[in-house]
């Protein structure tokens, strides 16, 4: 894109004589003051974006060179190139908008339910001999379709007293009933019924903060999936950002021999995220454009995909951290193993936060 550059040579900002197009002092370039709005809004999206020049320098490095772009900054040539930490930003924010946009778009084909599976939901219950024949009756009476799918409201079981058969009753035209710990048929009944019992007998605290979140669920018709997907959309991009000094701290762990400060561990880090997220973000594009109905293609696709990404991983340790083939395999395979570990956890604990805050 091509600037408009003042021809005096005095720094607006701080009045310094400059040399250049740029000020020695405070960095500011000396642009004309009045530009045309097409022109500042150009100069607008590329300071924040960076799709100038420095974008397409970095773009072909980060695919095609694999740790490339992390042995230029180390050596202290970067400015020609964006920033790893604001790469990542925004190459992860386009990954997430596009990967959570694909996820809404799926939809579920529904079927109809067939003579023969109907048939066969009724002689599942006949065949149960410890059902009185009224509770078969009802079973049978109870049969409907949903989505597709086979419902039966009062699930066969054999506990058919009347506090049991209402709480079945109540997970069946409540697709998103969460059971209880208790059969206490509100939060203030358990409590009261809690307060009866000697202190050694009483639910413990997870316990009854549970049910205390299930009543709610179950009273206020919370739709706990959705809530939780939701949050999950907001945590997820966030836990991975929490990953990327995790990352950095198994690569220290594991080259320790190379004698690498953390920070170059942590550029490395943030470079191989970018590729990893881009790659994806571009093959998300390609099923896009080209739509995919195949599931065997699809698997084909998937399993390229993998092999790249593993070899980009591949050669861009050897490029970074200079060892041979068969080390960097294995330490390849040792760091890929105790990362997957990490992230589990990581996952496991956005789960249950997500799921403590869903209401």
């Amino acid at each position: 894109m091509k600037k408009h550059y003042r021809h005096e040579n005095d720094c607006l900002n701080c009045g310094t004589i400059l040399e250049g197009h740029f000020c020695h002092n405070c960095g500011q370039p000396n642009l004309e003051i009045k530009e045309s709005f097409g022109h500042m809004m150009n100069h607008a999206i590329s300071d924040y974006f960076h799709f100038d020049e420095q974008f397409f320098h970095t773009l072909k490095p980060l695919l095609f060179k694999p740790g490339y772009l992390t042995n230029e900054y180390m050596a202290g040539r970067r400015a020609q190139y964006l920033h790893p930490v604001k790469m990542y930003i925004f190459i992860s924010l386009v990954f997430f908008l596009l990967f959570f946009q694909q996820s809404n778009n799926v939809k579920v084909t529904q079927t109809e339910m067939t003579a023969g599976q109907l048939i066969g939901a009724v002689n599942v219950i006949n065949q149960n001999a410890y059902m009185p024949p009224q509770v078969k009756k009802e079973a049978i009476n109870d049969l409907y379709r949903d989505n597709g799918y086979l419902i039966i409201k009062n699930h066969l079981v054999k506990d058919t007293s009347k506090r049991e058969r209402e709480r079945i009753k109540e997970e069946a035209t409540n697709p998103h009933f969460v059971n209880t710990t208790t059969h206490d048929t509100s939060y203030s009944q358990y409590l009261a019924n809690q307060n009866k019992l000697p202190a050694t007998n009483r639910d413990n605290w997870f316990i009854r903060y549970y049910n205390k979140k299930a009543f709610t669920i179950n009273k206020q018709k919370i739709n706990i999936k959705e809530v939780v997907e939701e949050g999950l959309k907001h945590n997820f991009p966030k836990m991975m950002f929490v990953l990327l000094p995790l990352f950095a701290l198994i690569l220290l762990i594991t080259f320790y021999k190379n004698k690498k400060f953390y920070v170059e561990h942590m550029i490395y880090s943030f470079h191989l995220h970018c590729f990893i997220f881009l790659f994806l973000t571009m093959l998300m594009i390609l099923k896009f454009l080209i739509p995919i109905s195949s599931d065997s293609l699809i698997g084909w696709l998937t399993f390229a995909a993998e092999i790249a990404i593993a070899l980009y991983i591949y050669k861009s340790l050897r490029a970074v951290y200079h060892r041979g083939r068969w080390r960097t395999i294995i330490k390849m395979i040792g760091m890929s193993l105790t990362y997957l570990l990490v992230f589990s956890v990581c996952m496991a604990l956005l789960l249950v936060i997500t799921a403590i805050n869903a209401v």
